[in-house]
């Protein structure tokens, strides 16, 4: 279950967003509370609600961004929107706005049912509810309400990760950042954290000793050997960026790298495939996270990066189009990611793609970015050598 803050506004255009996605059938407004005379009437517009808000607003000019607008997302339909107005209510009154008039709808045209809660950030005495570390807040206050306790899901991550057989400290981060969290080394221990606040800890002479204790287990090197060689002929391995949606239709940063090859190996074998970038540059090396042996492996170890570059000779496909190997390819890194018991953050099943399209404003749990250059077929200065030839100038450039 994820928490997201969405957009800032000048305005509370949210109410004309939700509304629009009643009308539209995809949306169905459950609660509006706090609106005074408003609620006693037959018909209100949306309008009505945005006067209202816009007036509670006006009590305190100092604040630029008077809307609150947030989101609510369980797990697929695991939640219904009977629940989620419950638990709405009592996340809204944690995080400040019990008090405050607010409209919760209900959206169901994603793969997770999810709600809106949109408010202001200015009560009826002029002053601003706190956003004072309002990000961290939201999850804090959610996972009190649905029994989470943030340092017991750290400590049993780490006594998972713990289960793996790796041979260096970096493949052991690895499967702590894949749960979604920070890691940093200070005076001999490893930091555990997320959002900000620290969780739990392991000193690095732990590590050590069980890097000691035996590397990755070798049989199950030497099958996963045999299984890409078995599949690498019949199924195409070339890697392709996976790009975040954005409202609107558009992509944004790169997210992420996958090939059929990666997607066929994660569904039947446990395997999840992280590509290492930097910046915007194609991945320089992989980790395969061995889920099903308990196993980190160095990719090149199992098959060269290289052969996720090359189209196998015997195996000739047309390039994917981007649409749809976004959709095809995102079990590859998600689908043997922690269950939502081990997260705090977003879950790896919750389809993030439908929350970042709804508003590219909003906080982002991750950041990754890297991608292919594309070069033009002609440069910018040929474009504008032939404008100055029209405009009788001189030629400076050819090609």
């Amino acid at each position: 279950m994820i928490v997201k803050i969405l957009w800032k506004s000048k305005t509370f255009r949210a109410v004309r967003y939700n509304t629009n996605k009643v009308e539209k059938n995809k949306g169905e407004l459950l609660k509006v509370s706090g609106f005074g005379a408003l609620e006693g009437l037959s018909e209100v517009k949306p309008q009505d609600y945005i006067n209202y808000l816009s007036s509670i607003a006006a009590r305190n000019r100092r604040v630029v961004y008077p809307q609150f607008h947030a989101m609510i997302s369980p797990k697929g339909r695991s939640l219904g929107k009977e629940e989620l107005v419950t638990l709405a209510e009592r996340w809204l009154k944690g995080m400040g706005y019990g008090d405050q008039p607010y409209l919760l709808i209900f959206h169901k045209d994603t793969r997770n049912n999810h709600i809106h809660m949109v408010s202001s950030r200015i009560d009826h005495e002029g002053k601003k509810i706190s956003d004072s570390y309002e990000k961290i807040r939201a999850y804090k206050v959610l996972n009190k309400l649905i029994g989470k306790d943030e340092e017991i899901n750290a400590e049993s991550v780490l006594s998972k990760a713990l289960q793996y057989r790796f041979s260096t400290h970096a493949q052991f981060l690895l499967i702590l950042e894949k749960h979604g969290y920070a890691i940093a080394p200070v005076d001999g221990i490893y930091k555990i954290s997320k959002f900000g606040q620290q969780l739990g800890s392991i000193a690095l002479s732990r590590i050590d000793e069980h890097i000691s204790m035996g590397n990755s287990s070798q049989d199950r090197r030497s099958q996963l050997k045999q299984i890409f060689e078995k599949y690498r002929p019949i199924t195409d391995s070339r890697v392709y960026p996976l790009k975040e949606k954005l409202a609107g239709g558009g992509e944004g940063r790169v997210l992420g790298y996958s090939s059929l090859l990666c997607e066929k190996l994660s569904s039947s074998f446990g395997l999840q495939f992280v590509f290492h970038f930097k910046n915007d540059k194609p991945p320089y090396g992989y980790t395969i996270l061995d889920h099903s042996g308990k196993n980190v492996f160095k990719g090149s170890e199992i098959m060269s990066l290289g052969k996720f570059m090359e189209t196998t000779p015997s195996f000739q496909l047309e390039m994917l189009p981007a649409e749809d190997s976004e959709v095809k390819t995102s079990h590859c890194e998600n689908r043997f990611a922690p269950d939502e018991k081990m997260l705090l953050s977003a879950p790896a099943d919750v389809n993030a793609a439908d929350l970042i399209s709804e508003s590219s404003e909003g906080f982002s749990i991750a950041d990754l970015s890297f991608g292919f250059d594309i070069s033009d077929d002609i440069d910018d200065e040929q474009i504008l050598g032939r404008n100055r030839r029209r405009q009788k100038k001189a030629r400076t450039n050819t090609r």
